[in-house]
């Protein structure tokens, strides 16, 4: 893929940031790429209930954003890819793309036919594992592009191929290789956000070790209307409703054996997650053990949340996470730092709130550019490079998507000028 207009930008990653930022370089009349590695948009805030500030559901902001990409022509799309290697040329950046393999063509309507005649099942990732689909599936019920994919991990290929013929449309393409490919762009900026720290590597706290210790970006997906439980708060173990509920926060934040920063999030999504709880629960009990309660520019949500007698906030230190035989209820004992003796809160369900690592941590990353101890890119110290939201440090989607449009504004500019 050669000869691209050398005023094009290429926008690696398809989160909100992303989005964000090749929207706003397109919309003033510049050649836009967007790169995604996964099948479809949306990234992070695509698995959210809902998010600050508004706490309203994430598909009607990238409902309106699928749209103004559909709608203009200057915007490239390519999913399923994944950029291999960047370097910096006379004309601007070289970028070699890994195009993977999605095995189902655009002619795709996701008529769901094929799912019922295939045999295999994998996790769902975007269930965070909750639960299960075919090896043919559709990310989520507004991907963009609305189109069914193949996981060539847990499909058998075509010593099955029984979805073949079962797609009405003949979208399915079981011979289809990955390409590598080539991009020139004047200008890259890098977004590709975040995952959450990895919850086994807190065996203290219990996770996978008791089934009823999930995450924060876990609950999110119970909590969602169109995730595992319909929107119902039940614990894994049994599908007992989820009435008392523990958050324990900072959890492998702030810790010098695992994540040395504050994320920045977790405590506002731990507040947004208990007001779910007690949404969904009236007759609900929510304890958060906390560090310290940092709302950002949330203070009045905070108050809100301290306001509700059944929302306890006891600040201390989770030590030890135990269940109890025969019932699947979990013991949670922490040190109450003001007063100096533990405490102990039994729970249906314990919620980790675990911290932002950077996609970039273990990745590949451009030349010339540079990361802090903790995987962040440290900045645009290579001209025509620009690094937003997560992949720079751990942000909201608020502050990703103001840093995303200054990006995009900042790279219309200077091409502006050329």
């Amino acid at each position: 893929m050669a000869g691209l207009d050398p005023r094009r930008v290429v926008v690696v990653g398809g989160g909100i940031s992303g989005i964000t930022s090749a929207i706003e370089i397109a919309e003033t009349g510049t050649e836009v790429t967007l790169v995604e590695r996964s099948p479809s948009l949306g990234g992070r805030v695509a698995g959210m209930f809902r998010y600050f500030p508004k706490l309203c559901p994430p598909y009607c902001g990238l409902e309106i954003q699928y749209r103004r990409i559909k709608a203009n022509p200057r915007i490239s799309v390519m999913t399923d890819t994944e950029v291999t290697a960047a370097d910096k040329c006379a004309d601007g950046w070289k970028l070699s793309l890994r195009r993977n393999a999605r095995k189902v063509t655009d002619r795709c309507t996701a008529c769901d036919e094929c799912t019922a005649a295939c045999p295999v099942e994998r996790r769902n990732p975007h269930n965070q594992a909750l639960d299960a689909t075919k090896a043919i599936f559709l990310p989520h019920r507004l991907a963009f592009p609305l189109r069914y994919a193949i996981d060539a991990q847990a499909c058998p290929g075509a010593s099955c191929g029984k979805c073949v013929p079962a797609c009405p449309f003949g979208a399915i393409d079981l011979s289809m290789q990955p390409q590598d490919l080539e991009l020139t762009a004047s200008k890259v900026i890098w977004a590709t956000g975040w995952k959450p720290y990895d919850a086994a590597r807190l065996a203290h706290l219990g996770f996978q070790r008791v089934p009823n210790v999930i995450t924060n970006v876990m609950f999110e997906r119970l909590a969602a209307l169109d995730g595992p439980t319909g929107g119902k708060l039940l614990r894994p173990s049994d599908g007992k409703e989820a009435k008392r509920v523990v958050f324990v926060q900072c959890a492998g934040s702030r810790d010098d054996e695992h994540l040395p920063y504050c994320s920045a999030v977790c405590c506002q999504a731990s507040l947004k997650q208990a007001s779910f709880v007690r949404e969904t629960y009236p007759d609900s009990r929510v304890e958060i053990f906390y560090t310290d309660r940092r709302a950002g520019d949330n203070e009045d949500f905070l108050r809100k949340v301290q306001s509700d007698p059944n929302i306890v906030f006891t600040k201390g230190k989770v030590g030890q996470v135990t269940e109890e035989p025969g019932s699947g209820d979990i013991t949670v004992v922490a040190q109450d730092t003001p007063t100096g003796p533990s405490r102990t809160a039994i729970a249906d369900l314990v919620v980790l709130a675990t911290g932002i690592v950077p996609e970039t941590s273990l990745a590949a990353i451009p030349s010339g550019i540079t990361r802090d101890a903790y995987g962040f890119l440290t900045g645009s110290h290579t001209e025509g490079f620009e690094v937003v939201g997560c992949a720079s440090r751990p942000s909201d989607v608020t502050r990703s998507v103001q840093d995303a449009t200054g990006a995009g504004i900042r790279a219309q500019r200077s091409l502006a000028v050329r």
